[in-house]
């Protein structure tokens, strides 16, 4: 039984042995093909007389023709930062510098540095040499989710250029970041690999800290078709004030020769200064709406605005949003007021921790970008009030973002501010977050002592309900109540 055991193996080895030396045949059940056309089809014995077949029927191939012994792997896509899918009303879209103006179509990916022909194919797109890529240019505001060419990372000591060497990156700016406590750099990914293969490249580097795209950051104006805030929120407009209370404000551009501005702005800081100034509308609403003077007059008139520019076209840059808030820090500001959305980010988290344990209050705006899209950072972020928007009636802005991270309601509905063509009607989640900005600059100025705690507490605790009972994914915890919240116990 073994001897014959023994024999029926061999003979199997043999067997598989033959299979693998004879060439691969064609399998077909076509009654009607020839012995000639299935030789052709083997290709392992095929004649000179065989005949393509788009030469017998005017083109098309017939079924299970392909070349011999060709091998199909399927494409392997890793995306490293995925889209959130967002249901119902999408976000505003937004061009991307990244499409072909004449077609639309994104370009195809670039294989990484030394890339085969067969991982340039199994990437999904030809093999692209470094020379033939863009330039990247200065410092910009950038549409899309994160700059394609930038990575943002923080080092300790000074091996940024051993750094950039090691990994074929270009240092195209570092700067010591108060709210970071460390350096941060901007490098540049001159020969097109994906953001995020090189942030795992630097994962492995123990000299970098932290690694994060550049992302890119929206200003939240929604379109627009009086002032009736100070009701809505219970402040008196004739005993509103913010007097001396430090606010620094991150948004675009103002124009500060608007008469609701007079003697309202502290000081300035341009964090693109490399940009032109095109637009000066959305700052100057939000300055005006949380400190304006005259027949355009604020919730806190008397504030001191300490206004960064961070933005242009409504789009800004990690990087430059650091900057800002770095400089915003160095002014000893009560009150950050950040009117922007954009994706998570690491360094922006600890930048914005940094700065509440410094006892800054920050205040953003929740989003504009519907009932079903994702959250919105900063206002997403533990220890930031996110503001959404409500009407004179009190019902919530169609387009405002939901969730268990908005904080607080405000007016941000159709309402008079100063732009920089005088005044505008104007409606988001932007204006919002500047009502509640100003509230609680009257609150400090009442009572200067006031930590950013308490501001938080307080404002949670009086604000007057909105929609199912207790705080909800709509209204956080409902309409911001000023009279209650300066009444409100230590």
């Amino acid at each position: 039984m073994v001897a014959r055991a023994v024999v029926r193996f061999a003979a199997l080895l043999v067997a598989a042995a033959t299979i693998a030396a004879a060439p691969a045949l064609a399998q077909t059940n076509d009654p009607n093909l020839t012995q000639t056309e299935i030789d052709c089809l083997n290709r392992g014995t095929a004649a000179a007389d065989c005949v393509d077949d788009d030469t017998k029927d005017g083109g098309g191939e017939k079924p299970g023709a392909g070349p011999t012994g060709a091998v199909f792997l399927p494409a392997l896509i890793v995306d490293l930062f995925p889209n959130p899918v967002g249901g119902g009303q999408a976000p505003l879209p937004t061009p991307d510098p990244r499409r072909d103006p004449a077609s639309g179509a994104l370009p195809q990916p670039v294989p990484p540095a030394g890339a085969t022909a067969i991982q340039a194919a199994a990437a999904g797109g030809p093999i692209v040499s470094p020379t033939d890529l863009v330039a990247a240019e200065p410092p910009r505001a950038v549409i899309g989710d994160f700059v394609p060419d930038e990575v943002l990372v923080t080092v300790d000591g000074d091996a940024v250029q051993q750094i950039a060497a090691s990994f074929g990156l270009e240092v195209r700016s570092q700067r010591q970041s108060q709210l970071l406590g460390t350096t941060l750099v901007r490098f540049g990914i001159p020969d097109g690999r994906p953001v995020g293969v090189v942030l795992a490249q630097l994962a492995a580097d123990g000299r970098t800290l932290r690694r994060e795209p550049n992302h890119i950051y929206a200003l939240q104006q929604a379109a627009t078709v009086v002032n009736y805030a100070f009701e809505r929120i219970a402040l008196d407009s004739r005993e509103a004030s913010g007097e001396n209370v430090r606010i620094a404000v991150i948004d675009t551009a103002i124009d500060d020769t608007n008469p609701a501005l007079s003697g309202v702005i502290a000081d300035q800081f341009d964090a693109m200064p490399d940009v032109p100034i095109e637009a000066r509308d959305h700052g100057t609403s939000i300055d005006g709406l949380i400190a304006g003077v005259g027949a355009l007059k604020g919730m806190a008139p008397g504030a001191r605005i300490y206004h960064a520019r961070a933005f242009e076209g409504g789009k800004s840059t990690m990087d430059i949003i650091l900057a800002a808030l770095d400089w915003a820090a160095e002014q000893d500001v009560r009150i950050i007021n950040m009117s922007f959305v954009g994706p998570k980010n690491d360094l922006l988290g600890v930048a914005c921790r940094n700065a509440r344990a410094l006892g800054i209050v920050l205040v953003a705006a929740a989003g504009n970008n519907g009932p079903k899209a994702p959250y919105g950072y900063p206002a997403a972020f533990d220890g930031v009030i996110a503001v959404t928007a409500t009407d004179a009636k009190d019902g919530l802005m169609q387009q405002a973002n939901r969730g268990a991270y908005v904080f607080l309601s405000a007016p941000g509905v159709e309402m008079v501010a100063p732009s920089g063509a005088g005044s505008d009607v104007v409606t988001g989640t932007s204006f919002a977050a500047a009502i509640v900005t100003g509230a609680i600059a009257n609150l400090l100025h009442a009572a200067p002592d006031r930590s950013a705690d308490w501001v938080e507490k307080a404002l949670a605790a009086t604000a007057r309900d909105l929609g199912p009972k207790g705080r909800d994914n709509d209204f956080g915890y409902g309409l911001l109540d000023t009279k209650a919240a300066e009444a409100a116990k230590e």
